[in-house]
């Protein structure tokens, strides 16, 4: 096999390689899009199974945390390593036995945000006056808005608003890796026709050079 031939054959490889990985990130884009939806149709649901999510992540977080503070128990930050794995494991173990608790607690805390950083943004774009100023004001009133529903209807309002918004960004999130993962492919798919393209106007342009005798 020549020198040529196996270099195209190594490029078509990675190139159906490559392909192979973009249409994997499309299909978990798909899955992401799918848990989006069913989260965003059943969202009291989805709020529960964050909060169970992010215990177990705590706890996880506070189990390496301890495991690395004693590796490193010679280190000046031993104690505090302790003291941080340990409060971790003690939130999460609290956020699994009580996630309606914790959701309406994280609800209030993202409702308190979602007023003062609006109230900040009107101050700021009323003081201030930049080129911005129109969209500032519209986001400042927005998370004004925000704020003031949802603490209006605490505490129920916390069994799906921590629901809308994580569905909301698995459904995002997956958009945007099917977007990544087709528009991959595409070039890939562009890319190895022109090497095709190339490869057999090279040998082509050989064949008619190489028949040719002289006078």
């Amino acid at each position: 096999m020549s020198r040529a031939r196996r270099r195209q054959d190594g490029r078509a490889g990675s190139h159906r390689a490559l392909s192979r990985s973009f249409g994997r990130l499309a299909l978990l884009g798909a899955v992401l899009v799918v848990a989006g939806l069913v989260g965003l149709l059943h969202v009291a649901f989805a709020t529960l199974t964050t909060m169970i999510l992010f215990g177990w992540l705590l706890l996880v977080g506070g189990l390496v945390g301890l495991l690395h503070a004693f590796q490193s128990r010679q280190s000046n930050f031993f104690w505090l390593a302790v003291v941080v794995a340990a409060l971790n494991l003690a939130a999460g173990v609290v956020v699994i036995r009580q996630p309606e608790g914790t959701a309406e607690a994280l609800t209030m805390f993202a409702a308190l945000l979602f007023l003062a950083g609006g109230v900040f943004r009107l101050a700021g774009g009323l003081v201030v006056r930049g080129p911005q100023f129109g969209w500032t004001l519209v986001q400042g009133a927005f998370g004004v808005l925000l704020g003031v529903l949802v603490l209006a209807d605490w505490p129920h309002s916390s069994l799906y608003v921590i629901g809308t918004f994580f569905s909301l960004a698995l459904l995002f999130d997956g958009l945007g890796l099917i977007a990544i993962g087709v528009g991959g492919r595409r070039v890939v798919s562009l890319v190895e026709q022109e090497g095709h393209q190339e490869g057999h106007g090279g040998r082509g342009g050989a064949g008619p050079a190489a028949t040719t005798h002289p006078d």
